[in-house]
């Protein structure tokens, strides 16, 4: 039996936008390795590129936000889409044809992340306009199983894309799967929601700011993730293949854990479908306090694949459950003229730091030890945990049950 949710027109071509583009957005990290590599064969280069890619996301989120409360969300998300077509496009296209360079894939990638940072706020405020209020946890549990699932299939079918053609086609496959979330979008017919009255972009990002550190539940949370994200997640990535390789076989062993954690999201994902907790971010950062600390410490300890597939199990269902948990939230509780600029302050938030945690995972490890290095970062999740559940507003706060929100209705 489908999701209630899916009869929902609007959001059945959302949905099936989104679940194309995100299966192209898992396939660019394994093309764009594997382009520059075979370009150049440096890892500085491609570091580069990834940089590039990212400095105009972080820079430019708060005014994707602004911009999703002053335009037609729908038309924000279209022009995104139609940039990153062409950006990735033009990146295949270069790479086909023999042409390449760096220079020209790092500007090209900067186009696409600057698109990005529009895209993001306005999906979050956009889900809200397609699905009544109650059906919002299931809209983005759905939403939430695609990405994953992706996450799960982009690697493996770029990895086939390059062996059997070229990382230039693996890119052209994304911008292809934009045209698919384009043709989606322009499709949908949905209300639009109060705009905002005409007034300076900088006012706007005033507006926004204040509306976000209104909500004590929010920019704690939003806290949380800023330094779980950099002094956490981010040594899992960079010194969890290091422990695979030392002591539990090579790649292989990582590949295994990184399917479990993703089998663990899709589990996560079907779990929030149906569980509707009454007090959402309470169970959310529990299921973190399980979880993270447990898998960081049994990679710490150079404990076996038998016992870290299981954590990493867990790890992936705490993930994918707290994520439709919080957006579900975040729609819930801020009103429409506000959504996209406030999300665009988590977005900013989650990403704020990140490249400083990459950047430090390595020089502390090896000034401290990798177990060590991997023991802090589970304790910092127990310390954020603990400190984020003693908020009251966080611990208590209280999904709605009733359907109320402060979000206009939808059509179906």
């Amino acid at each position: 039996m489908l999701p209630r949710v899916l009869d929902r027109g609007p959001f059945r071509l959302l949905f099936a936008g989104q679940a194309v583009s995100s299966l192209g957005d898992r396939i660019v990290p394994v093309a764009l390795a594997f382009a520059i590599l075979d370009l150049t064969g440096s890892p500085t280069d491609l570091g580069i590129v990834v940089a590039a890619r990212t400095l105009p996301l972080v820079m430019l989120v708060l005014l994707g936000g602004v911009w999703g409360d002053r335009l037609p969300r729908q038309l924000v998300m279209l022009a995104s889409d139609g940039v990153r077509c062409v950006a990735q496009g033009l990146s295949a296209g270069l790479l086909l044809s023999g042409q390449a360079h760096v220079w020209q894939l790092a500007a090209l990638q900067a186009l696409y992340g600057a698109a990005q940072a529009f895209f993001g706020p306005s999906l979050t405020a956009l889900v809200p306009q397609t699905v009544e209020p109650a059906e919002l946890q299931q809209a983005n549990a759905l939403i939430g199983l695609t990405d994953n699932a992706a996450s799960v299939l982009g690697p493996a079918l770029a990895g086939a894309l390059i062996a059997i053609l070229s990382p230039g086609w693996a890119l052209a496959l994304d911008a292809a799967t934009f045209v698919v979330s384009t043709f989606c979008l322009a499709l949908m017919r949905v209300d639009r929601a109060p705009a905002l009255s005409r007034s300076s972009t900088l006012s706007d990002l005033r507006d926004g700011w204040h509306a976000f550190i209104s909500r004590p539940w929010l920019w704690l949370s939003v806290m949380f993730f800023t330094l779980y994200m950099a002094f956490a997640y981010s040594p899992f990535q960079v010194l969890g293949p290091q422990v695979a390789r030392a002591s539990l076989g090579g790649p292989g062993a990582w590949a295994a854990i990184s399917a479990a954690l993703g089998a663990g999201a899709l589990a996560g994902g079907a779990l929030s479908l149906r569980w509707r907790p009454l007090h959402p971010l309470r169970v959310g950062f529990l299921s973190f306090l399980l979880a993270g600390p447990a898998m960081l410490a049994g990679l710490a300890a150079h404990a076996s694949l038998a016992v870290l597939l299981p954590l990493a199990l867990v790890d992936g269902v705490s993930g994918s459950l707290f994520n439709a948990l919080w957006f579900t939230a975040q729609q819930s509780e801020i009103p429409a003229e506000e959504l996209s600029r406030v999300s665009s302050w988590d977005y900013l938030g989650t990403l704020a730091l990140q490249p400083v945690g990459l950047a430090l995972s390595g020089p502390i490890a090896a000034a401290i030890g990798v177990s060590s290095a991997l023991y802090g970062a589970g304790g910092l999740i127990l310390l954020l945990g603990l400190a984020i559940l003693a908020v009251p507003s966080v611990r208590n706060f209280t999904a709605r049950r009733d359907g109320s929100s402060p979000i206009n209705r939808v059509n179906t």
